[in-house]
């Protein structure tokens, strides 16, 4: 019997959910001598450069902050921070998660948007406890499209940066806004002004690597095609579009991951354009989740470039749903090759 992911309801308790923050499995074995600078980008080398030296500060400043005085104390210490700064495809991330790699544990690694969905399912102060012990949180893509959600981080980094842990983060700056970007540590230093003074912001300049002249979005199967591509595919699910998008509205978004935990192809019938923002936020979180599990993703009715709007595509979370066009296309072109 076709599995369905509207059938599924996981539980994820909170120590899973912060076990769960690691780097995704494409950047399982990436490390800094495996970043190959652009000889024709100096900023990247110099880049590589200081992530490198900033994991040896983390490993001295934790080693430091565990240490106990005379009294039985731990001395008081605060956090290092590296802010790196740059365009999509330029190895933030390959340089965010060598820093992971090469720190001591525990450790935690997530994206803006798994690290604020961490606090909203622990609350804020057992967030802090759970994590007070990281000698590193590395966040990936920090967004500030959202000023409700970059204070709550803000204040979250504050409080660990002061118990002695090192923040590491990217930003997420669109192709072809590389000047907007460029203001963007300046927007994220703001926001987090006890964290300011301990931040060095470090640009990454640089084309996407991954920018190729690709084929448009894949055509949408037709409903019987979807259903036998979905029966013939072992460990796959089906699910109807409007169904699926109600069942995330029952889940808290930490629990994507478990959603589609196992899952080997992702198959959506009747898929149409959404208007409503929450909805939309709903399937920019499955779309990540999606991608850092590298798991096809097959449908029908509309193409995956039509789900979001022309209005959203022009509002205030542009950057997250171009993001999840981007991640969707590519997981779509997968299992089109695939087939």
């Amino acid at each position: 019997m076709q599995e369905r992911l509207v059938e599924r309801h996981p539980e994820v308790p909170a120590d899973q959910l912060v076990a769960q923050m690691v780097p995704p499995p494409m950047f399982d074995e990436v490390s800094f001598a495996s970043y190959i600078p652009d000889p024709e980008e100096p900023s990247q080398a110099a880049a590589v450069g200081k992530a490198e030296d900033f994991a040896g500060q983390v490993a001295k400043i934790h080693q430091a902050a565990n240490k106990k005085s005379l009294f039985g104390k731990k001395k008081p210490i605060s956090g290092a921070g590296l802010y790196l700064d740059g365009g999509f495809g330029v190895g933030k991330t390959h340089l965010l998660a060598s820093i992971f790699h090469n720190a001591p544990t525990p450790k935690s690694f997530g994206t803006f948007g798994e690290v604020t969905n961490l606090v909203g399912a622990l609350g804020f102060n057992n967030a802090v406890e759970r994590l007070a012990a990281n000698s590193v949180l590395c966040i990936d893509e920090f967004e500030l499209d959202d000023p409700g959600d970059t204070m709550l981080v803000s204040r979250l980094l504050t409080e660990l940066s002061a118990r002695g842990v090192s923040i590491a983060a990217t930003s997420n700056t669109l192709p072809g806004q590389l000047g907007e970007g460029r203001f963007a540590a300046q927007d994220f230093l703001r926001e987090i002004k006890k964290l300011g003074s301990i931040f060095e912001a470090v640009r990454v300049d640089g084309p996407d690597y991954r920018h190729r002249d690709l084929p448009p979005a894949p055509e949408p199967m037709s409903p019987e095609s979807l259903s036998e591509r979905a029966a013939a595919t072992p460990g796959s699910t089906l699910d109807e579009f409007e169904a699926l998008l109600k069942h995330l509205s029952t889940l808290h978004p930490s629990k994507y991951g478990a959603l589609i935990s196992g899952v080997n192809a992702v198959f959506i019938s009747n898929v149409h354009q959404v208007d409503d923002q929450a909805v939309a936020l709903r399937i920019v979180v499955l779309a990540d989740r999606l991608y850092d599990a590298s798991i096809p993703v097959t449908v029908s009715g509309a193409k995956l470039d039509e789900i979001f709007s022309p209005e959203m595509l022009e509002g205030g979370y542009r950057k997250k749903y171009l993001r999840a066009i981007s991640r969707l296309l590519a997981l779509s072109r997968f299992e089109a090759a695939a087939a």
